[in-house]
């Protein structure tokens, strides 16, 4: 017998969901400019509440089109409330005119990122060869010894940022001047004669500033290409739509992870990343690059096509992907209740049970529900029963579970008769007054000598009784376990993630 179970539910209103279990802030401010003064004054403050009134009606268009925040929805991480509050609450929600002003200051300011894109263009598609030879000068001297590298920020520091701040506040002499053509060289000797420098933002409708918009909306559109092809060449590989060459995909990748675990330290990565990074470098420059491309062409491409159809031929030959699905066992609780002219009779004996649904809960004198005082819930036949939302059934019919006594105690349930023959049911104990009986039953006191009282020495039993032929001890309720294997069902082939 497997070791989950399930609870299976009926389609209904008053039941759950089918579920696989195993067994073992901002505040707003609405204050508007007062319309003070007259004149000119007068006209910028009614301007200014004119515009404040459409930007609130805006956004209250918004937050009616715009989903709420959940931070604790089904699809969001559950995080610890002071996490939550210190990392969210604190920042402010979208707001369209939060949302025009930092859009403003960020466009003004990203000029330099743009700056060193330029730069890093320029110096890899070899523009001036001497400033992409000198990097690469560099990168060799990184490579053969990485001791240099912690070196390298400090000194990037000084040459690219320290000494042209330097050499801006102490100038050299313009050319054609007297001191210029008797000096010698650039002297730094004398007082600064020039303001510092510094970045300053770029002003709003200025030439740079729609520079700025320009390169933002390009490099917007090249992050959306550059996502879209990623996600074309990777997710079709990673993601099991194929499962024949995701799985060679990930064998391939744990069996490089062990290689690489246990031969790692033979590379020899300061030779491999100094022939990598020239190698790189050079295809950039533009004589290089049609030369490349005509060997890809000539050489490459024909080997790349006999490559793929044996990759091809190779999943599917040695790729076995028809294990047979995964089985669960599902339970189901068969409810049963005495029927209200036998629970009224002064005896409980002899009365008739009712038919009353079919739960997932067996109902036991201590379960939740029932010390709540709320009804069973379930199916009222058996054929409503379905399984698991994602399962089918594997079996055809229900089997009745034989082994009461096992289920009873594997749940810890208390005070109820278990039938060990027959046809398996639990019954309720109540003694007179319908007050419930677990655990230890206590023995009988005894007398003894002088009259007193005396204990008689107890001896553990079982929170559960085998069944006796003493109807008149059994409760009102009574349920018997029956159980059902089900399988994954396979997903259409069109489904997607």
């Amino acid at each position: 017998m497997d070791d989950y179970t399930a609870e299976v539910m009926a389609s209904g209103n008053d039941t759950p969901a089918p579920r696989l279990l195993p067994a073992r802030n901002q505040n707003e401010s609405g204050t508007s400019t007062p319309r003070s003064g007259s004149g000119l004054r007068g006209g910028f403050a009614a301007i200014r509440e004119k515009a404040g009134f459409q930007d609130r009606l805006m956004e209250r268009l918004l937050q009616q089109v715009i989903p709420a925040d959940d931070d604790h929805g089904s699809d969001a991480p559950i995080v610890a409330p002071e996490a939550s509050d210190s990392a969210f609450a604190q920042r402010p929600s979208f707001n369209l005119t939060t949302m025009s002003y930092n859009f403003r200051h960020f466009n003004a300011r990203i000029g330099v990122v743009f700056q060193f894109q330029a730069d890093a263009v320029r110096l890899f598609s070899w523009a001036q060869p001497s400033h992409t030879l000198s990097f690469l000068a560099v990168y060799s001297f990184v490579c053969l010894d990485p001791y240099l590298l912690p070196a390298l920020p400090m000194v990037v520091l000084v040459l690219a940022v320290l000494v042209p701040s330097f050499v801006a506040r102490h100038p050299a002499p313009p050319k054609g001047t007297l001191s210029s053509e008797q000096s010698i060289g650039y002297s730094a000797q004398g007082p600064p004669l020039a303001p510092a420098a510094t970045v300053r933002p770029a002003k709003e409708l200025s030439k740079d500033f729609f520079r700025n918009m320009r390169d933002l909306q390009n490099s917007m559109g090249d992050f959306s290409h550059a996502h879209d092809k990623i996600v074309e060449l990777l997710v079709p590989v990673t993601n099991f739509s194929d499962e024949a060459l995701s799985s060679t995909v990930f064998l391939f990748l744990c069996g490089g992870a062990v290689a690489m675990t246990l031969a790692s330290h033979v590379i020899p990565w300061r030779l491999l990343f100094l022939a990598g990074g020239w190698a790189l470098v050079v295809s950039g420059h533009p004589a290089v690059k049609p030369l490349l491309a005509a060997q890809h062409q000539q050489h490459v491409q024909p080997r790349e096509e006999r490559a793929k159809t044996w990759l091809d031929h190779w999943i599917a030959d040695d790729v076995i992907l028809d294990s047979a699905p995964e089985t669960r066992e599902v339970e189901i609780f068969e409810l049963q209740r005495m029927s209200d002219d036998a629970w009224r009779r002064p005896s409980h004996g002899g009365g008739e049970w009712e038919p009353w649904l079919f739960s997932p809960s067996p109902f036991d004198p201590l379960s939740q529900p029932r010390i709540a005082g709320e009804r069973p819930r379930g199916s009222r036949f058996f054929e409503d029963v379905l399984p698991p939302h994602g399962w089918e059934w594997s079996e055809k019919k229900w089997a009745l579970d034989l082994w009461s006594r096992d289920w009873v105690e594997e749940r810890i349930i208390t005070g109820v008769e278990v039938e060990t023959e027959g046809e398996r049911w639990v019954y309720d104990i109540y003694d007179d007054g319908e007050d419930l009986r677990t655990g230890v039953v206590e023995q009988p006191e005894k007398s003894g000598p002088g009259g007193g009282k005396l204990k008689a020495r107890q001896h553990p039993q079982p929170s559960w009784e085998e069944g006796e032929d003493s109807s008149e001890r059994r409760g009102r309720w009574r349920r018997r376990r029956w159980v059902r294997l089900v399988k994954r069902r396979a997903a259409p082939a069109t489904a997607t993630s």
